[in-house]
């Protein structure tokens, strides 16, 4: 189900019989033809089962389901939209950032101390995103939301990318990430830059930088 972006921080949507969309609870801007929106219980695939689970793991955005023929737009807040084609890879994004998704796509949760261990979980606690992250795998398109529009760096084998952790907006691939510190003694004295945390992300794949540090 193919995303067009409108504007920077609005997208439109075709929706087609015998296909299902998702979106945040008030996401919807306008729409033309014969559609119906009604609140999704468990939030795309994963059944009772995986809507529990978002909830335990605090990743459970109000979503709702978007069916029918016709175009819908879509946009929240103001915030800068960027659209992530996937092919059978998979996208880890905070749910609170997600704007919309084809429901095609297998969503779940993905505890972020199985990467990074320790500092995964110390991850989640200094970006305020929680410990646990959500997750889109499979064939379909993702909107996505950020603060002053977002960047895609690549990463590969031998070519880490280093990300100030309250600009990270998500990624997709094969990626490791881990947390690491950079304090120095100008840290120590009160006179460094501020950037003691790097989010070092490691393997193939991508990664989405926002051009803010400002939560959504």
């Amino acid at each position: 189900m193919p995303f067009n972006l409108l504007t920077s921080r609005m997208v439109e949507a075709q929706v087609m019989p015998g296909q299902t969309l998702f979106s945040q609870r008030g996401a919807m801007l306008a729409y033309r033809g014969d559609v119906r929106f009604t609140p999704s219980i468990t939030g795309g695939q994963g059944g009772l089962r995986g809507m529990i689970g978002r909830r335990v793991a605090n990743e459970a955005t109000p979503l709702m389901t978007v069916e029918g023929q016709g175009t819908v737009m879509f946009g929240h807040g103001g915030h800068h939209v960027h659209v992530i084609d996937l092919v059978g890879d998979t996208l880890c994004v905070e749910s609170d950032r997600l704007l919309a998704f084809d429901g095609s796509l297998r969503q779940g949760t993905m505890f972020l101390g199985s990467q990074g261990g320790v500092m995964g979980m110390v991850r989640g606690q200094v970006t305020g995103q929680g410990l646990f992250t959500t997750t889109l795998e499979g064939h379909g398109s993702a909107a996505v939301m950020a603060h002053g529009g977002v960047l895609e760096l690549p990463i590969g084998p031998g070519r880490p990318v280093h990300v100030d952790p309250q600009a990270y907006v998500a990624h997709r691939g094969d990626v490791r990430n881990k947390l690491s510190t950079a304090i120095g003694w100008r840290e120590m004295v009160g006179r460094g830059s501020g950037e003691a945390f790097q989010l070092e992300l490691s393997g193939t794949g991508m990664v989405y930088v926002q051009a803010s540090e400002e939560k959504l």
